[in-house]
């Protein structure tokens, strides 16, 4: 949601400070466009940081000697990042 939303701030921003010649006595258009420009790339930085941690995993190993047999157990537990 935050990718998308960000992509869509920056084009916004973009068509407001490069494609609009419209002259505003009680607002710059240019510098909303400009804002929203940079709102965008902070959106679009989160996304990007949200689906990496998305795709985290935490794996454990753990191995002991079971004492009456003397045998080996190897026990792995993986699970994934707990934001999901």
């Amino acid at each position: 949601m935050s990718l998308g939303s960000g992509i869509v701030l920056f084009i916004i921003g973009a068509i407001l400070a490069f494609a609009l010649n419209v002259q505003v006595e009680w607002i710059d258009l240019h510098l909303i466009g400009y804002i929203l420009m940079i709102a965008g790339v902070v959106g679009i930085i989160l996304g990007i940081v949200l689906i990496t941690r998305r795709r985290s995993s935490v794996s454990t190993t753990r191995s002991a000697v079971d004492p009456a047999s003397g045998e080996s157990v190897t026990r792995r537990t993986s699970e994934s990042d707990p934001l999901v």
